[in-house]
């Protein structure tokens, strides 16, 4: 949204100042207290240029800016300006450009023409899809919605782990045991094969080396191996989408790491040919010492390729094919050194986009106490966990509303929701602990609360009746509750912008608890129907427009709104 408050503010005070227009919107606040104003301009900044103590400019600029139809008071305190809007010309602007753009309300077009690339998800071939893997799949398709929502051309990239050693392992595992195993074409078969191999291999170590070989094998072209990787890769792809489709999320590309493996020796190649390798104990590395990293593993001894290799390929593939604005990659904060190394390399390459590339790394979950390895078979399936939240869901509403309609098709709503929220609800560097008591409590900062919220708001609009206008008296929205939720909702759009600019889609999830939290307590303290038409209007206003942001905050992190619960 165009703010007509802040655009005035910049106005005034760029002609006033001097300053461009864009820092002088960088440098808005909005102050802790309300006390203080809706908008502080800080005037630290200046005072080099004026030859002045901050509090007297922002006295002068105070002075001399006057209040118009706007703000009801423009005064200094300290070194900042500060700005009163008028509460009556703001519930009629913001609530007026939420009920006539709906769901649109919070969208932009600053991403026009722009694309970002978005690396989420990616589980491994030949295990099933683990409760692992959920963070990095939330928090990459969040980002998807949200940059989408600022018109940013957005390609949702799943680079499944599909190369590599482990491959070598799975051949080795088939070959001997997949008769005895594999009972039929499924994940969880090939993962009994993969964990059969590490319970063999801690008794004999030459298994190591049989798979390492089989996996040359496999990188060489070998017709057997590759026909088994194939077979491998499709029973996994059609397992992973069957998961995707119940989380409702869709992927651009699966061009996993396999996908780069003919490009790989022209990769090797450059970095040849551009001096940056070198040999270290029979290694091909890039010397990274001036960076204060370790070296950068491009080949082994045995000439097999590595992580590195394929992530620097898909890089450079990735800017050739969509000349990227921003080129993100939502990956565990284990893989930061990696990813380091990498982007570092690609920048020694001569390609300066390399600024462009930016790891989104995220802290573990513990998931009832655990971290779990999936090389010992103590993995956790997402599907498992999906199916308790959705059952646990389901009988919170039989208690709480046996007559709902349509149980089921709300208790899976809720149940997805409830888990996606919990992975979405923290700062994504924090490490937290997953516990069903919290992740499916309808009273506190979770999914089902801002569902469950939705829902009422969307009853008070059936109970109401009537259709709801933009014609309203606005004047009778002054209580501090109403006024705090329009400040809230105007708030919406650069809610996004803030929650795009650290990469956090936590900062739309703080911000859709607060919207909630404040109606409730709106809904708690006032009679939001009564026999006085108008003022029920201007509250049946406020109601559609917490309603109309609310349900496209949901969206945006991956949560659906139930209209009944």
């Amino acid at each position: 949204m165009n703010n007509p408050f802040v655009q005035e503010i910049v106005k005034v005070v760029s002609r006033k100042t001097d300053l461009p227009p864009q820092q002088v919107e960088q440098l808005l606040e909005i102050p802790p207290d309300e006390k203080l104003g809706d908008y502080a301009f800080p005037c630290f900044s200046l005072a080099k240029k004026f030859k002045k103590a901050p509090d007297k400019i922002a006295a002068e600029l105070a002075s001399q800016i006057k209040t118009g139809n706007l703000f009801s008071e423009i005064k200094s305190v300290g070194g900042y300006i500060n700005f009163f809007v008028d509460k009556v010309k703001l519930a009629e602007l913001v609530l007026g450009q939420i009920l006539k753009q709906d769901s649109n309300y919070g969208s932009d077009a600053i991403g026009k023409g722009k694309t970002i690339p978005i690396d989420y998800s990616s589980p491994n071939i030949a295990k099933p899809f683990g409760i692992g893997h959920l963070r990095s799949t939330v928090i990459g398709h969040s980002l998807k919605l949200l940059f989408e929502k600022l018109s940013y051309s957005v390609v949702g990239i799943n680079h499944l782990g599909d190369w590599g050693t482990q491959f070598g392992k799975l051949v080795v595992a088939y070959k001997k045991w997949g008769k005895e195993i594999l009972k039929q074409d499924s994940v969880t078969e090939l993962y009994n094969l993969y964990t059969k191999f590490h319970e063999e291999a801690e008794k004999n170590p030459a298994l190591e080396e049989e798979a390492r070989l089989e996996f040359q094998k496999l990188e060489k072209g070998d017709k057997e191996n590759r026909e088994l990787w194939e077979k491998f890769r499709k029973i996994s792809l059609d397992e992973f989408k069957r998961i995707y489709k119940i989380l409702e999320i869709e992927f651009e590309a699966y061009a996993g790491e396999s996908f780069y493996e003919n490009m790989i020796e022209q990769t090797v190649q450059e970095l040849q040919e551009k001096k940056l390798t070198q040999i270290s104990q029979d290694a091909l590395v890039v010397n990274l010492d001036q960076f204060n990293l370790p070296p950068c593993l491009i080949k082994k001894k045995d000439e097999s390729t590595l992580y590195a290799t394929r992530d620097i390929t898909a890089a450079i593939y990735r800017y050739k094919t969509y000349n990227f604005y921003k080129n993100l990659y939502v990956v565990g904060n284990s893989q930061r050194l990696h990813f380091q190394q990498v982007f570092t390399v690609v920048k020694l390459m001569g390609y300066n986009w390399a600024d462009n590339c930016i790891h989104v790394d995220f802290g573990w979950v513990k998931f009832e106490e655990e971290i779990l390895s999936s090389r010992k078979g103590n993995i956790i399936l997402l599907e498992d966990v999906l199916d308790k939240s959705i059952n646990l869901a389901g009988q919170i509403i039989e208690e709480k509303n046996p007559e709902l309609e349509n149980k089921k098709g709300v208790a899976e709503e809720v149940g997805i929701g409830a888990v996606v929220f919990a992975y979405l609800a923290r700062r994504r560097n924090k490490d937290f602990d997953f516990v069903w008591e919290e992740v499916l409590n309808f009273e506190g900062e979770t999914g089902p609360y801002l569902q469950y919220t939705h829902a009422r708001l969307c009853s008070l609009q059936k109970k109401y009746e009537k259709k709801i206008e933009d014609r309203a008296d606005f004047s009778l929205l002054k209580g501090k509750e109403e006024i705090s939720l329009i400040k809230i909702l105007e708030d919406f759009p650069r809610t996004i912008q803030r929650a795009l600019d650290g990469y956090e889609p936590a900062v739309l999830s703080n911000y859709l608890v607060r919207l909630a939290s404040t109606f409730n307590t709106y809904y708690q303290n006032i009679k939001i129907i009564t026999e006085e038409e108008e003022k029920t209007r201007a509250k049946m206003l406020l109601v559609k427009s917490a309603q109309v942001v609310l349900k496209e905050g949901l969206r945006l992190l991956g949560l659906k709104a139930p209209e009944q619960m």
